[in-house]
């Protein structure tokens, strides 16, 4: 029912039955290589209501970490893998891919397992946004983490300066009142609209 190729390698159309619905095949990891493609074989494509999820296992790791899909819709699917088996949100809007890697890098240990599983097109299709939310959510808290903080100094001069820049467009040395609490006003706005535009650096 399924296929697996990676470059310079025959393609693999004899996957494992663990049952009805599950397949897995054992790839070597030698020699080197960083691009599997999992398709559906011709004359064997799922049902519109079903797809297949994909898992990867990569040693030393036993988790199984869900990496795209295939199903009628899209027959195919192709995923990255690093020795370090992070995933990260891939260039499809449905896929996950794993981590790139440098070209030549050897998985090391015993064989990769890939594994398909076919469920309802639906519950995959859950299964893949919940993984590309958290792969998101990851990426933006390691941002968070690795952002340095903005100081009060920084604060201050931000604010001062964006006075500045606006009461220096009336081009006078005398600026009106007004025209201070005008600023003010727009500020508190802005503020009020968008709290961390001043952690931003300014134009």
């Amino acid at each position: 029912m399924f296929g697996l190729l990676i470059a310079g390698r025959p393609v693999d159309a004899q996957p494992q039955a663990i049952s009805q619905t599950q397949y897995a095949f054992q790839v070597p990891s030698r020699p080197a290589f960083n691009h599997i493609a999992v398709f559906s074989l011709p004359g064997n494509e799922l049902p519109p209501d079903a797809a297949a999820a994909i898992f990867i296992q990569i040693p030393p790791s036993t988790e199984f970490k869900l990496v795209g899909a295939v199903s009628s819709l899209r027959p195919s699917t192709m995923f990255k893998i690093n020795t370090g088996n992070n995933v990260v949100p891939g260039a499809a809007e449905d896929d996950l891919m794993l981590d790139e890697a440098p070209e030549g890098v050897e998985v090391g240990g015993p064989a990769i397992v890939v594994g398909m599983e076919i469920q309802p097109a639906a519950q995959v299709k859950a299964l893949l946004a919940e993984q590309k939310a958290n792969s998101s959510q990851m990426v933006r808290s390691n941002l968070s983490a690795t952002a340095s903080p903005v100081t009060t100094k920084i604060l201050a001069q931000r604010i001062i300066a964006n006075a500045f820049n606006f009461l220096a467009s009336f081009g006078s040395d005398t600026v009106p009142l007004k025209a201070f609490e005008a600023w003010w006003s727009k500020f508190e706005s802005k503020v009020n609209n968008d709290p961390s535009f001043l952690e931003r650096p300014q134009d």
